[in-house]
């Protein structure tokens, strides 16, 4: 279910005949609102480096002015300069996961079902959640997890972690969240939030590079946007969020903003999905 869509297509006004670039294609949701939009004169660029969703979004957006590339966001200037293409009309990039990969324990993302600790969103490259857990230094771990996470509890989880894996490597999602649960003292939200949430955030974020990515994705944005072409980030976290503010919204001499607080999911969007429950999303204008 594609978060905030009524926004999405209000804010960002995808027209006929333009060219778009979904940044984060995932089952094809938000790619097939645009490409409706944009008709068969137009054009979406979809990207996504899980080849798991590319594959999912495919029957999907068949028919469609839509063309599926497997590759990271932080690769669109390379994208577009192999399409031939110099600058889109508009981007998007929800940067929230599909519920696709969240429910497949296979991928580690989540401690709800048992499954290997990976966390790669790319599962054919770089190392694993479970290779930093049981290699990365003391004072490295605790760093991550502070950063990424912002748990204050970061330098107790880190060294227990260390003491605990000299006696036997973490392998499981579900293992790796019960042994968090007990670094971490209970606090009045944890009996709404699990302890380890901000920890697996942290290691998810380490594992991707994620806002390594996004940095060098609106580095490169001023370049690949049109003059009045339109770029939405739909954030998950403050981390990201932060980031999608400093440059979109202050930088008045190459963005305008579309609106001044960003826009987040009412109670009937909330009921049907509670993904949509954190989202936040940010519109710009390239000047």
């Amino acid at each position: 279910m594609s978060v905030l869509a009524a926004d999405v297509l209000r804010l960002l006004d995808p027209r006929a005949g333009e060219t778009w670039v979904d940044c984060t294609t995932g089952a094809g949701g938000h790619a097939r609102l645009i490409a409706d939009r944009v008709g068969p004169g137009g054009r979406v660029i979809g990207l996504d480096q899980d080849e798991g969703m590319l594959a999912l979004a495919r029957p999907r957006l068949d028919g469609l002015p839509v063309t599926l590339v497997r590759a990271n966001f932080d690769q669109l200037p390379e994208v577009l300069e192999r399409l031939g293409l110099e600058r889109v009309d508009g981007l998007l990039a929800d940067l929230g996961f599909c519920s696709d990969q969240l429910d497949d324990p296979d991928r580690g993302l989540s401690f709800r079902d048992d499954g290997p600790l990976d966390m790669r969103l790319d599962p054919t490259s770089g190392q694993t959640a479970a290779d930093l857990v049981n290699t990365m230094g003391e004072r490295a771990l605790a760093d991550v997890i502070w950063e990424y996470g912002e748990e204050r509890h970061s330098r107790r989880v880190a060294r227990r972690v260390v003491e605990r894996r000299a006696e036997k490597p973490f392998e499981t999602t579900r293992e790796f969240a019960e042994f968090v649960r007990g670094c971490v003292p209970r606090s009045p939200d944890s009996f709404r939030i699990h302890p380890a949430t901000r920890v697996f955030q942290a290691l998810r974020i380490a594992v991707n590079d994620e806002l390594g990515a996004l940095d060098r994705l609106l580095a490169a944005l001023p370049k690949l946007i049109r003059p009045g072409g339109r770029a939405g980030f739909i954030s998950f976290h403050s981390l990201e969020d932060r980031r999608v503010k400093q440059v979109l919204f202050r930088s008045p001499d190459v963005w305008t903003p579309a609106t001044k607080k960003p826009v987040e999911a009412g109670d009937d969007e909330t009921a049907r999905n509670p993904r949509a429950r954190s989202a936040k999303l940010r519109v710009a204008v390239r000047i």
